[in-house]
């Protein structure tokens, strides 16, 4: 097996660890292969499968870098050295004072191996520095202990960056990786990007947008669904801040041309957050967008998504099942993953073999084997699943069934005595049929493995704290097919917006759902390759809530607004 392609704190590691003989190449490319897999850092990984305690490691880093080890745990830093850091730069570096000695300031790092560090934090700090090495869980801590999250606004590091006036100096080099490189890490511009994120981990925000234009550069953060603009930076801020953020995810700041994709794990207000960097060339620059993986955020349970209790006993008895496929649909963004990692949750027990497959790994769930898929090195999600089935799994989840090869694999999984769980792309339950027909599949292999589909979208609930009730005009009842004898003396609520809710009048997003179980009639009429409006005529029929209804029953019990549900259905 050929060595991975490492990055330099992991090479330095690896290089560490063979050369003083504690670990072995086969060993080192198993630990690489497991990390790679579970997201977990390459460390986490190594003390897990017990090759150095993490005590040893510490004083192998130590030795190698002719430093020592300190407990940070013993320690209670007087607060003139705590000031010596300000909190963005002691978080952006994850580094805590420990003392100062014949003017250096010794310093306990989380990251002791990035030689970066020094240069940078000599010339941000206008000091010499000596890096310590201490257990990462002790510096998290005294981070929280001594520098706890107090950031400053984006308005005021745009208004200290408009007086100082920093901009792109006139002599940068675009092309050049080293000019570019010391532009991202300049001290205002290392402050402008951690305060831009932390902002947006603060109001939950799904993507952070960063888009230049032709005569601006826009910063967006997608909360609830919706995107919100922030208080834009001056254009020549564009290509110092992407730069930045390229060097955080360790992309290529020099390659403008071609789209690149990283990622950034992060610690903000104490708790972890994975950051997915996706980077695409555009007529005036490059567009960048994060995708916030936050797991407080996520609540993978199935009581939390919003089902009625009919649709989450229905759904809770076909995963239960021994064989066959179980689909979820809605369009990108719709809680499609969410649904499914629940699933797997509420099915995973000691007696069952549960294997994923994903694009990519998005939380690491305990006891579930998971895969990443990887199509430059020809692991698919067909390919995937052909492995799969030498694994003796019981159920598996496929991230997508994007083409005719995985829908087959699926099909044969099912037919083998598996459960699939898998998501597509339709509008509604009943358009999932008509989309794996177009796939090539054969009606009759759909209708003897599919079991069911779940059709989802995500609608924003009105915020608690200014959520005010109002009639209804008889308009808006006709527009969602009611009348005043059905809504009798409900009350229909909106939010006024607050300071709770960014003055939007939502906070946060509840699912509304279509449960379609394919029945002996449904069975048929997919034979029969009969339109997708008599399958759903035929669904409703049989006790089918359709989209609209679930939104309906949300907007009567108070949780969202007819102008929400008109939109997504």
């Amino acid at each position: 097996m050929a060595r991975p392609d490492l990055d330099a704190d992991t090479s330095a590691i690896w290089h560490l660890l063979l050369d003083n003989k504690i670990a072995t190449e086969s060993q080192l490319e198993e630990i690489y292969a497991e990390h790679e897999r579970t997201g977990k850092a390459f460390t986490t990984v190594l003390f897990n499968y017990e090759i150095i305690s993490e005590d040893d490691f510490l004083q192998l880093l130590a030795d190698n870098l002719a430093t020592e080890v300190v407990d940070l745990t013993t320690l209670d830093i007087p607060e003139e050295l705590t000031e010596k850091l300000n909190a963005s730069i002691a978080r952006l570096y994850e580094i805590v004072p420990v003392r100062e000695e014949d003017g250096v300031l010794c310093v306990a790092a989380k990251d002791p191996l990035n030689y970066r560090m020094i240069d940078e934090l000599n010339y941000v700090l206008g000091q010499e520095c000596r890096i310590l090495v201490a257990r990462a869980v002790d510096i998290d801590d005294a981070l929280d202990k001594y520098y706890p999250q107090q950031m400053d606004s984006v308005r005021d590091i745009l208004a200290e960056l408009e007086a100082t006036g920093f901009g792109v100096p006139a002599a940068v080099d675009e092309e050049n990786e080293d000019d570019l490189e010391a532009m991202a890490n300049d001290a205002p511009i290392v402050r402008f990007v951690q305060v831009v994120l932390y902002q947006a981990i603060k109001d939950q925000a799904s993507d952070i947008h960063f888009e230049p234009f032709a005569d601006e550069f826009r910063i967006r953060y997608r909360i609830d669904g919706a995107l919100y603009e922030m208080a834009p930076p001056p254009k020549n801020l564009a290509i110092p801040v992407i730069s930045r953020i390229k060097v955080l995810s360790n992309l290529n700041i020099a390659e403008r041309r071609q789209p690149q994709d990283g990622r950034i794990e992060l610690r903000i207000a104490g708790k972890p957050i994975d950051l997915r960097v996706s980077t695409l060339p555009t007529q005036y620059g490059e567009s960048v967008v994060l995708r916030v993986l936050d797991r407080s955020v996520v609540s993978l349970d199935l009581h939390n998504l919003g089902m009625d209790e009919r649709t989450m006993t229905a759904v809770r008895e076909i995963i239960r099942r021994p064989n066959g496929i179980v689909i979820v649909t809605g369009p990108t963004g719709s809680g499609k993953t969410t649904t499914l990692y629940s699933c797997l949750r509420d099915i995973n027990t000691i007696e069952e073999k549960l294997l994923t497959a994903e694009d990519p790994v998005e939380y690491d769930l305990e006891g579930i084997m998971q895969l990443g898929v990887r199509e430059s090195i020809g692991m698919t999600f067909a390919n995937a699943l052909r492995a799969f089935l030498r694994q003796d799994p019981d159920r598996i989840m496929v991230g997508e069934i994007r083409d005719l090869d995985t829908a087959a694999m699926a099909i044969q999984a099912s037919l083998t005595g598996h459960l699939v769980l898998s998501t597509l792309h339709t509008n509604d339950a009943p358009g999932a049929v008509t989309r794996l027909i177009d796939m090539g599949v054969e009606p009759f292999l759909i209708s003897s493995t599919l079991c069911a589909v779940l059709a989802q979208r995500l609608i924003r609930r009105v915020c608690s704290s200014c959520r005010t009730e109002y009639v209804p005009e008889d308009s808006e009842l006709k527009l969602l097919g009611l009348t005043r004898e059905d809504v009798g003396d409900r009350r229909f609520f909106y939010g006024k917006g607050c300071s709770n809710c960014n003055n939007t009048g939502f906070k946060g997003r509840i699912g509304i759902f279509e449960f379609l179980r394919v029945t002996p009639e449904i069975e048929d009429m997919i034979n029969q390759r009969l339109p997708t409006t008599q399958i759903r005529n035929k669904a409703i029929e049989q006790g089918m809530s359709s989209m609209r209804q679930s939104g309906v029953r949300a907007i009567l019990d108070g949780i969202t607004t007819p102008e929400e549900i008109l939109k997504y259905t």
